[in-house]
């Protein structure tokens, strides 16, 4: 199969094309390299793709660009995973997150539509289910509330991909990501940064109480299920839940961390950010049966892997 991947040089969309090469895919990746985290990072990411990948250094928010991509490659589909990421800064710059997240996005499915793509597969997030109470989240759950501007623009690109998908004809699914870690991950996300500041002694700042939770998915159980979206040939546009269906508290990831690590953490306690949720907690039900999404590794297991990768690239 021929495919274009969006973020292709980010956390998730590094492992992805790895395992697309692997199988004998062809592709091709669409990257900005911003310097929400230090580009070096991903570039070092895609070094191994080798010359037979092209790579498009250009921006969701540029409409020439976008189309030129999707008209140069023709792909069969579009696995679309960039975005700007992130809560808390959302919140902060909220115009940067609709124009990228939503009008990005947008640009996506519009040159699908000119170009004949017959799937485009896109990252949403836990984040849009806001505060719902009851849990674990499923996908036809009624979502009215979400609490942050990068929520917002996650329920956006879903709907646009449901526009596309009635409209035109496109098969577009919808991918609600839990709290994804692993090796590649954002130096900026919890795991990674925490791993980062024990190791070196300095203190973590711990949001809340501790008593939040968080569904944490191992990013090779996440892989699995986008791959399987590459053949689903089920409902013309679906959503689906990829998540490892058990929460872990705030106070037990970092316990886990300093027993990976063999270190204890030196803790600021912080008040409760703005737009953060107190649970994600994805019921797989739907995945398992229509993907054979089947994600086993646990946060115990998890950890330690993410542990071992860590001290591996800072030898």
């Amino acid at each position: 199969m021929k495919i274009l991947l969006t973020g292709g040089a980010g956390f998730i969309g590094s492992n992805f094309a790895d395992l697309l090469l692997k199988e004998g895919h062809t592709l091709s990746v669409f990257d900005d390299f911003n310097t929400f985290y230090d580009p070096a990072i991903k570039r070092a990411n895609i070094a191994g793709f080798g010359k037979d990948v092209p790579v498009y250094e250009a921006d969701l928010r540029d409409w020439e660009a976008v189309e030129r991509a999707v008209r140069e490659q023709k792909p069969d589909c579009i696995v679309h995973l960039a975005a700007r990421a992130g809560v808390r800064p959302s919140i902060k710059e909220p115009k940067l997150y609709i124009d990228t997240n939503i009008t990005g996005t947008w640009h996506i499915l519009e040159a699908a539509r000119l170009h004949n793509v017959p799937r485009v597969v896109s990252a949403s997030s836990s984040s849009v289910y806001g505060v719902i109470k009851t849990a674990p989240f499923s996908e036809d759950m009624l979502i009215n509330q979400t609490i942050s501007p990068y929520a917002a623009t996650k329920m956006a690109t879903e709907q646009f991909c449901s526009n596309y998908s009635h409209l035109y004809g496109i098969r577009t699914i919808s991918l609600r990501f839990f709290t994804v870690y692993g090796p590649r991950q954002r130096p900026d996300l919890a795991i990674h940064s925490f791993t980062k500041s024990i190791w070196e002694g300095k203190p973590i700042n711990q949001f809340g109480d501790g008593t939040t939770r968080r569904d944490y998915t191992y990013v090779d159980d996440i892989l699995q299920g986008m791959r399987a979206c590459l053949t689903y040939d089920g409902a013309l546009c679906d959503v689906f839940n990829l998540g490892e269906s058990q929460t872990t508290t705030l106070n037990e990831l970092i316990a886990a961390i300093e027993q990976a690590l063999g270190k204890k953490a030196i803790i600021n306690k912080m008040p409760e950010q703005p737009g953060d949720v107190p649970l994600t907690y994805a019921n797989i039900d739907k995945a398992r049966r229509l993907l054979s999404y089947d994600p086993h590794t646990k946060i115990a297991e998890g950890i330690p892997k993410f542990v071992e990768w860590f001290h591996s690239v800072r030898k």
